[in-house]
């Protein structure tokens, strides 16, 4: 054990000194995040602006009131009420300096206590947009609480009460709160959101081009004629590859937990406990790791292994939702089911809503039988390479 450690923080130094390593593990992953999230960042959730209001409303009219109060209630964008003359109201829509402009007739209160048909004219302004329709849904939403009211006066009528009693009861159920109220929440679905996806997407590509060093260092080895040179020397071969598959695993999770890191700090994303997502990470670079180690067992030269190499971290990498998520079902479902990134994808969707090391023993269990089937691939594989 002390010697493969020993070699394997020997290699690790050797390559930790090498800049494409620091360049392609780390500092272009973070760079391209970074941009992406330049790119996608307030997609989303459109920005609402200030709008305005041109209102014609009777003077004391206590359910008018109630109406436009509804509308400077508002909290996801500033509304100011500009009270302005009936025949003001249609011209200022027009000439795009109202978002929305209001009518309510005379006698507005009295006709809905009454139970008698009211109408309220809108007028939507020149360019309308996004907090226009807002506006329409809350007045749309005030109007039907006061038809309720309309029906309570009529039913209180019919009933043989008197007229005040009638009247009070129309306003009250009119003015009254909602039965019914929301509140805003999240639901534990295992599944991430574009930003997420993207992130943990982004890790498990350029993961599999971080322990892909090892790979590449090794069959320059053996093409040089090192590898042959360390083999001459009293020491077990299995110990040269897995001090370079060690090393290979070290930086993997090194560059992994940066990159989950710097997407998290900007996406602004959440993927739950901490130490599972450390598992995660640790069951995901050991699936890379086997997997790039099969690379270097049929890769005769250098540049067949990286070009393999890069084909393998696209295509699992695209899988995983680096660029964009993907859902499937049936087979193809199945079949990125055995992609370690899209089962590391996957297991980040259960801990961020909340789940657990059991919650992810499906995932996680997947990831390590991938490398264990790689692993035992890459010694039953014949070595293409050369070898003296």
């Amino acid at each position: 054990m002390r010697p493969l450690l020993t070699m394997a923080a020997s290699d690790l130094r050797q390559r930790v000194r090498d800049r494409s390593v620091l360049i392609m593990g780390v500092l272009v992953p973070v760079a391209l995040m970074f941009v992406m999230n330049l790119v996608f960042s307030g997609s989303d959730a459109p920005e609402l602006g200030a709008v305005t209001v041109a209102a014609a409303v009777p003077a004391e009219d206590e359910l008018a009131a109630t109406l436009l109060a509804a509308l400077e209630g508002i909290e996801d964008f500033a509304v100011t009420v500009e009270p302005v003359a009936a025949d003001e109201v249609r011209p200022l829509a027009e000439a795009g300096d109202a978002a929305l402009g209001i009518v309510v007739p005379e006698g507005f209160r009295e006709a809905v206590t009454a139970g008698e048909p009211v109408t309220v004219e809108l007028v939507e302004g020149d360019g309308a947009g996004l907090e226009t329709d807002v506006l329409l849904l809350v007045v749309r939403g005030v109007t039907e609480q006061m038809t309720a009211g309309t029906v309570a006066t009529r039913a209180a009528a019919a009933v043989g009460l008197p007229d005040e009693a009638v009247g009070a009861v129309g306003q009250q159920v009119a003015q009254a709160p909602p039965a019914v109220t929301t509140v805003e929440g999240t639901t534990a679905t295992e599944q991430l959101d574009p930003a997420a996806t993207t992130v943990a997407g982004q890790a498990g590509l350029f993961l599999l081009f971080t322990v892909g060093f090892g790979v590449l260092a090794l069959v320059n080895e053996r093409e040089q004629g090192t590898l042959a040179r360390l083999r001459s020397m009293p020491i077990r071969p299995g110990l040269i590859v897995g001090a370079k598959a060690l090393s290979s695993y070290v930086l993997g999770v090194a560059s992994t937990l940066v990159l989950l890191t710097a997407g998290t700090l900007l996406f602004k994303v959440d993927f739950g406990s901490e130490p599972v997502v450390l598992v995660l990470v640790l069951s995901v670079v050991a699936a890379a790791t086997s997997l790039m180690f099969v690379v270097a067992r049929v890769a005769r030269t250098a540049e067949q292994a990286g070009v393999a190499q890069a084909i393998l971290a696209v295509v699992l990498g695209m899988a995983g939702g680096a660029f964009f998520p993907i859902a499937a079902g049936g087979l193809a479902a199945t079949l990125l089911d055995l992609n370690p990134v899209s089962a590391f994808t996957r297991a980040l969707g259960i801990t961020a809503g909340g789940g657990g090391l059991g919650d992810v023993a499906g995932p996680v269990g997947m990831m390590l039988a991938f490398a264990a089937v790689l692993a035992l691939l890459s010694r039953l594989v014949p070595d293409r390479g050369v070898t003296s």
